[in-house]
C-alpha cells in the first residue's frame, strides 16, 4: 500500500482513465480545532491513495472506512462523523464529517480470457466501450501492449486469477487452447458467481463441452448458464472482427444503459454494419 501526494483531482482523473474504482473522501465540514478546513479531498483505492485530509488516525480511520465500502463492490454515498479526539485519538480535539463517494468507472467488470486473434481485436473495443478489463493470458508476449485501460495480467495459469474476479463479472473464455478453455469453463460454473460466461467456438465444441461437464459433475442448470457460442448470433461473419464485434454487442445488450446503443432491440446495427464493413475491407 502507497500513500501519494500530489493533486487528488489528477489522482480522479486517473483511475477513470484506468478504469478502476475507488473513494472520493472530502471533509463536509469541521468543528472546533482540525488539522484541515472543510473541502479538503483525498483518493483512496484499495492498494493506494493520494492527496490529504489530515493525516494521523484520522486518515488511518477513513481510509480504513473507504475500503471497507469498495470491497462491497456498490456505488454509493455516505456520511460518517468522526470526533477526533474520542475515535482518531487526536490532540486537536474537534470533529469532522467526511463524504466517502464510492465511483466506478465504467459499464462493468468484463475478464477476458485468451490473447488470440480475436480477443485483440475484442478487448481494444470494450476499453472504448468503458468496460473496465481484465485480460488474461498465459503468453506474456501478446499481452506486452495493452490498452491504456486494460488491466493485462500475465498467468502461467489463468486458473489462478479466479480467487480475485469480482463478482457480477462477465467472463469470456477466449484462449487458444481447448484443454485451457475446458478447465477454465469448469472452474467457473462449479463456483458460480457471474454475470455470464461466455466461450469461443462452434455448436460442436459447445455440445462436446456439455458432455463432458455433465459427466464431470456439474449440474444441467449451470451448464445451461454457459454460453456458446458466445455473442450475438445475428451479427454476421466468422472473421475475428466480426466475432469480437458480436461479443460486445452482445455485452451491451445484457448490460444495458442510458443510450439506445445499449438497450436490446434498440442496439445501433448500423454502427455494427460500419464496423464490419471495415474490417472486411
Amino acid at each position: 500500500m502507497a500513500l501519494h501526494g500530489g493533486s487528488w483531482a489528477v489522482a480522479a482523473a486517473e483511475r477513470e482513465r484506468l478504469g478502476e474504482a475507488y473513494v472520493l473522501a472530502t471533509v463536509l465540514s469541521t468543528s472546533g480545532s482540525t488539522p484541515r478546513e472543510a473541502g479538503a479531498k483525498m483518493v483512496i483505492t484499495g492498494e493506494d491513495s493520494w492527496a490529504s485530509i489530515g493525516g494521523g488516525q484520522l486518515e488511518f480511520l477513513v481510509i480504513q472506512r473507504a475500503r471497507a465500502l469498495l470491497a462491497g463492490g456498490e456505488v454509493q454515498q455516505q456520511v460518517t462523523g468522526i470526533p477526533l479526539g474520542a475515535e482518531a485519538r487526536q490532540c486537536c480535539g474537534g470533529s469532522v464529517s467526511v463524504l466517502f463517494e464510492v465511483i466506478r468507472p465504467g459499464v462493468g467488470d468484463v475478464v477476458v480470457f485468451g490473447a488470440g486473434h480475436v480477443a485483440r481485436a475484442l478487448v481494444p473495443m470494450l476499453a472504448e466501450l468503458a468496460f473496465r478489463v481484465r485480460w488474461i493470458d498465459n503468453r506474456a508476449e501478446l499481452l506486452a501492449a495493452p490498452p491504456a485501460a486494460v488491466r493485462a495480467e500475465h498467468l502461467a495459469d489463468p486458473l489462478d486469477a479466479l480467487p480475485t474476479l469480482p463478482d457480477g463479472a462477465e467472463l469470456l473464455v477466449l484462449t487458444h487452447d481447448h484443454d485451457l478453455d475446458y478447465r477454465l469453463v469448469h472452474a467457473l460454473l462449479a463456483d458460480y458467481r457471474w454475470g455470464n460466461v461466455g466461450l469461443i467456438g462452434s455448436r460442436t465444441k459447445a455440445e462436446r463441452f456439455r458432455t463432458r461437464l455433465a459427466r464431470d459433475g456439474i449440474p444441467a442448470a449451470l451448464i445451461d448458464r454457459l454460453e456458446c457460442p458466445v455473442g450475438l448470433a445475428t451479427v454476421p461473419g466468422k472473421r475475428p472482427m466480426a466475432v469480437a464485434i458480436a461479443i460486445a454487442a452482445g455485452l451491451l445488450q445484457r448490460q444495458g444503459g442510458d443510450s439506445d446503443a445499449t438497450r436490446g432491440d434498440a442496439l445501433d446495427w448500423r454502427q455494427l454494419r460500419r464496423l464490419l464493413e471495415h474490417a472486411t475491407e
